[in-house]
């Protein structure tokens, strides 16, 4: 017998939930790439997109994925045989370095700790011995989906500028941008890159660089450069050169809907709302843990992230709990990624979700420990309510 009849329940850090407004923007004709709806349809999107990066600075579309995006930030300010400092937070940003190491630059990666964020510290102290300037970009991620955590971005910078070191930084917010704090231009970020299927509410397929002026003055030098990628030629007055070919119309229809949406919601609003979703999920995970099974990979729960829990399972395989989700109740978490596959999972509390959604969850996630025998503390949906309850007032 299952209960699971009815709307899935898609609780995976990406690709999240999307609007039924948003697929119905996209249901519809093609248009002209070359004249009229699209060109506008362009132009709005690079600027909005300029207020949601919070930058002064370019912005770029890209047919892509995050990892496209990866490549972009890359190849438009790098040149082979150039040094990257990567900072170990998790799964992604190590990704991207590897992604720069097949492209011909030189990786090295500043260990850090999938249960913590990264150390700022630790980064000035290595910047400052890199007395010849060789390292020339940071790589970081605001968000590391696979490990849950945020990075304090804010901190990094003034990491360099203490080191005095002239590195460009680097960061990856496909899971934060939309769903907490990104300041581009405040923070000092060179380049930012995010993708559409998170925060952004929009399915796979589209990818998002922003770049300063240190970026794009780095960008006339770099030896990477490739005609899809290239800054320079999306920069051009003819439509087809932001894309570099044929612009991705329907998923452009959807990103234009999803935009108006955020900002109609007001990003302050959206950034409150991941705020108390997640600050219910840790409520939750809280009651749980008391059973002595469950407990947050996240060590310091001020390093928690607001758009994605990660939940440890000690000596259990988390599959059994996953399958009953999805089976019995239509709900799907996420598995753990890399170190943590077979020890943890996730639930996401980003982009296109509300309270009943995250409750669902949350009641499916605690039906299944109790139906599966598995110890845990009782009354985390409980606490969940009562914690969104105090907050959203009447």
């Amino acid at each position: 017998m299952t209960v699971a009849k009815g709307r899935e329940f898609l609780s995976i850090p990406g690709p999240t939930n999307v609007p039924d407004e948003v697929l119905a923007a996209m249901h519809r004709p093609a248009v002209d790439i070359y004249s009229g709806e699209l060109i506008g349809i362009t132009d709005r999107c690079l600027a909005d997109l300029r207020t949601i990066f919070r930058t002064e600075g370019r912005t770029y579309i890209y047919a892509a994925n995050g990892h496209g995006a990866w490549e972009a930030a890359l190849t438009n300010v790098l040149s082979r045989g150039d040094r990257v400092l990567v900072l170990e937070s998790g799964r992604f940003a190590t990704g991207w370095g590897e992604m720069a190491s097949m492209l011909g630059v030189e990786v090295e990666t500043l260990n850090g700790n999938w249960r913590r964020a990264v150390d700022p510290a630790a980064v000035e102290e290595r910047l400052k011995r890199d007395r010849s300037h060789t390292i020339k970009a940071i790589l970081v991620v605001q968000i590391d989906t696979a490990s849950g955590v945020v990075n304090d971005i804010p901190a990094v910078r003034k990491a360099i500028d203490n080191a005095g070191h002239p590195a460009l930084l680097l960061v990856d917010c496909v899971a934060s941008l939309g769903c907490m704090p990104f300041e581009m231009d405040a923070w000092g970020v060179d380049v930012a890159m995010s993708g559409s299927q998170k925060g952004l509410m929009t399915p796979p397929g589209l990818a998002f660089v922003a770049a300063n002026d240190k970026a794009r003055t780095a960008h006339k030098g770099a030896g990477l450069r490739t005609l899809y990628w290239d800054w320079t030629f999306r920069e051009g007055e003819i439509h087809y050169q932001k894309y570099c070919g044929t612009p991705p119309e329907h998923l452009l229809f959807g990103l234009r809907k999803a935009i108006d949406m955020l900002l109609a919601e007001g990003l302050d609003n959206a950034i409150r709302r991941h705020t108390l979703l997640a600050e219910a999920t840790r409520a939750a995970v809280a009651r749980w843990a008391e059973g002595q099974v469950l407990t947050f990979n996240i060590i310091n729960p001020a390093e928690r992230a607001n758009s994605i829990t990660n939940i440890l399972m000690d000596g259990r395989d988390p599959a059994p709990l996953l399958d009953y989700c999805r089976d019995k109740c239509a709900v799907v978490l996420g598995i753990g990624l890399g170190d943590l596959s077979g020890k943890a999972f996730r639930i996401a509390h980003m982009g296109y979700v509300n309270a009943p959604m995250l409750l669902g969850t949350l009641g499916a996630v605690e039906m299944g420990l109790k139906a599966l025998g598995i110890p845990h503390g009782s009354g985390g949906v409980q606490a969940a309510v009562e914690h969104l309850a105090g907050e959203v007032r009447a």
